[in-house]
Order: structure tokens, then sequence, then C-alpha cells
């Protein structure tokens, strides 16, 4: 990944996804306005920063990243496996929609989510030029969100998984990620024996490395160009918002794509 600086802002973009001139732009937590523990460009509304500056933070990084503030589309992330397609901005008058993956083909849209351990995916088909962002935490993963994303491609936008370029961003590493019993369990009914080879057992701690379990849904699905950024957001807090590396008591970086 390249970093860029613009004014205060920092970003990183993907040389897979900059190599197609797509717009798009992984944002770390400088640059912004808000103080402790949300320190300072924190993009999440639900954190309990104040809203105020959180809307002074958007506007930041949209216009670092030269995207119109007033023409992106988000949703409420909950940890599921929904995906939606969009063909205009979300109305600021309109409750989100409830979802983890988001897709379009509209020219001049960025879709925008927002990260803090869990893993984002962003999706580009050159060919039949659609876009999508995907938000996979354990749960999300375990439910192959990234597979459902890619399979609505097809449907959608008639893609070839061949022709989908997919970056995977900052996010959790495997040494930082212990999960439960009953995680580990679960993602052994979802992959079967292949959990092996993202759950390994280091004394009856299970640690779950979502960027090789997402990065298999892709290839299963038949996703031949995948970059991996390999940036642990717990390891590198100067950089990234880490729920788990801050005690649950932290902000939100963003992630934007568009056409």
């Amino acid at each position: 990944m390249q970093a860029i600086q613009s004014g205060d802002v920092r970003y990183y973009c993907f040389e897979t996804l900059s190599s197609y001139n797509v717009p798009h732009a992984v944002i770390t937590r400088h640059g912004g306005v808000s103080p402790f523990p949300w320190a300072t460009l924190n993009l999440g509304a639900t954190v309990g920063d104040d809203l105020e500056r959180v809307k002074e933070n958007r506007r930041k990084a949209f216009e670092a990243v030269g995207r119109d503030i007033h023409a992106y589309y988000d949703v409420w992330q909950v940890h599921s496996n929904r995906v939606i397609c969009t063909h205009t901005p979300r109305n600021p008058e309109q409750p989100h929609e409830k979802a983890d993956a988001i897709l379009t083909n509209t020219p001049g849209l960025t879709l925008f989510m927002r990260f803090a351990d869990c893993v984002p995916v962003l999706l580009f088909d050159p060919v039949k030029k659609a876009i999508g962002v995907v938000h996979a935490g354990w749960m999300g993963t375990i439910k192959q969100i990234v597979a459902l994303t890619v399979e609505k491609m097809i449907s959608e936008y008639n893609s070839s998984p061949g022709d989908i370029v997919a970056a995977i961003g900052p996010s959790i590493c495997q040494k930082h990620y212990e999960v439960g019993k009953e995680v580990v369990n679960e993602a052994y009914i979802s992959f079967q024996s292949d959990a092996d080879i993202f759950i390994r057992n280091e004394n009856g701690h299970y640690l779950f490395n979502l960027w090789e379990a997402n990065k298999y849904l892709l290839e299963k699905a038949g996703v031949e160009h995948i970059e991996v950024s390999g940036i642990c957001t717990a390891c590198h807090l100067e950089e990234w918002f880490s729920h788990r590396g801050e005690a649950g008591k932290t902000g939100r970086f963003g992630v934007m794509i568009g056409l």
C-alpha cells in the first residue's frame, strides 16, 4: 500500500486498485478534530464522540481524498451477511439500511464504511465497472459475506469472478485476535476442516486469522487478483483505531471507494 498525505489527513491506497485509477482510500486516524480517546480523525458516530466533530472529520476526510461529501452511501453495520446495491447517495434524512456490504456501478458515488479491527474488503470489476466494500469481522467472515458479495456482483452486474480485483485492508492480525471456543465451533461449521488453515491453537488459546479466511473465501469464489495489506490495526495504534488494542474505547477509521 502507498501512504498519501493530503493536508493534515493521511490515508493509504492499494497498488492494484490505483493501477486501474479507482478512487479509494483507507484513512488513518490523523488529521481530525476529536480529542482522546477518539483522537483525532474519528469517523464513527456511534462511539461516544460529539456528532459535530464527527461531521467535521468526515468533511475533512472526503475533501482530502477528493470525493463529494454529498454523494456517498453508508450503512448501519451489524455484522450480518446482508449485501445491498445502491444507485444513489444515502438521503441523510432517512435511516440507515442494516447491511455489511455495499455495491454500486454509479459513477460519482462513493461507498463508505467504518472500521476498528474488522476486515475491510474493497472490490472492483474493471470490465463491468462495478465496485463494492465489505465489512467482515469474525461473524461476517464465518457467514462468508465476502463470497456472498461476489455472488451479488455476478447476479446484479453480470461480473465474472476472474475479472474482479479485491483488496483486503488494515485490520487485526492473527496474533492479536484471540477468540472463544464458541467462535471456533462456528468456524468449523462454516469452513469444515479448512478452518484449520485460519485457526491456531496455542495452549488452549484460539487465534483467528481473518486475513487468510477472507482471502480463502475470495479464491473459492473465483477471484484471482487479491492484494492483502498485511497491516495490523492493533500493532499500529499510531495510525489506526483498534477496538481490541484500545480496550473498546476508541474511534473508527474510514474506508471509501468510488467510480
